[in-house]
């Protein structure tokens, strides 16, 4: 398996994360971030037909306590 050598920083976070994406922002087990989601900390968006689990960029930064800028 290919080595994703990129990190995910708040700099470049794209509009939807994965779980593993947001475990690794914030450093806490996938485990954790679905857990999260079941208790209403961080929603999740279903999405296709297995119902993966996306995470906005606004509520991850909320989160952790990141303000966006308003254009």
């Amino acid at each position: 398996m290919p080595d994703n050598n990129q990190k995910i920083s708040i700099q470049n976070l794209p509009d939807l994360l994965t779980v593993k994406e947001v475990a690794e922002l914030l450093r806490v087990s996938v485990l954790t971030i679905k857990r999260w989601g079941k208790r209403g900390k961080l929603p999740a968006i279903r999405i296709n037909s297995r119902g993966d689990r996306r995470y906005k960029k606004e509520a991850v930064l909320w989160l952790i306590g990141v303000q966006q800028k308003s254009a």
